[in-house]
């Protein structure tokens, strides 16, 4: 059983991908390769000049798996509650057990919904519904955590980015018992 599995690696599932197994966690990140973000180009990204999406993408992948996470290229088609945690059904008929979930889908609240999620009308231009979440990113379902643009934060990649870690950290945290921080320095 994985600790944390996230659904969607655009930028907030990366981000709480490599978080979370960069804390040692067992860590399941799965996408579609469906996302936005591959579709633009950034020129707002800190610490980058610019980067094509697909590349921005990839190099999320990379530092995730780097840091011990597993990939799997999946579309997630149902989320059920277990004695333990969640299972995740993929459309391939795999299924991946994970004691807390992150929904990373970017625009899609279905997978969602159709675990018993709630969620509420979108602030975004474009982005008609989004995922009820607390300050911390959990939802009404125990376990079942949300971020990035699905959450209702701003749809803007950085943001997005900034808002997986912050879920991430708040799960790692719990699982800890201790607010976890994670703070890398030079080395002279």
């Amino acid at each position: 059983m994985y600790e944390i599995a996230i659904i969607g690696a655009g930028p907030a599932g990366a981000s709480a991908a490599l978080f979370a197994a960069k804390a040692g966690k067992k860590t399941l990140l799965i996408d579609n390769d469906k996302g936005m973000t591959r579709r633009g180009w950034y020129k707002n990204y800190y610490g980058i000049a610019e980067i094509g999406g697909p590349e921005l993408v990839e190099t999320g992948h990379q530092q995730a798996v780097n840091f011990g996470a597993e990939l799997v290229a999946e579309q997630a088609v149902n989320l059920t509650a277990t004695g333990e945690g969640f299972a995740i059904e993929s459309e391939s008929g795999a299924t991946y057990e994970a004691k807390h979930v992150i929904l990373a889908t970017g625009v899609l609240t279905d997978l969602a919904a159709k675990a018993g999620v709630e969620t509420k009308d979108g602030t975004e231009p474009r982005i008609k519904t989004v995922v009820a979440v607390n300050a911390e990113g959990k939802t009404n379902v125990d376990g079942i955590w949300a971020a990035g643009t699905v959450a209702g934060v701003s749809v803007h990649a950085i943001i997005t980015a900034g808002d997986g870690a912050k879920v991430a950290i708040n799960i790692i945290s719990e699982l800890n018992g201790a607010r976890y921080v994670d703070h890398d320095l030079l080395k002279a």
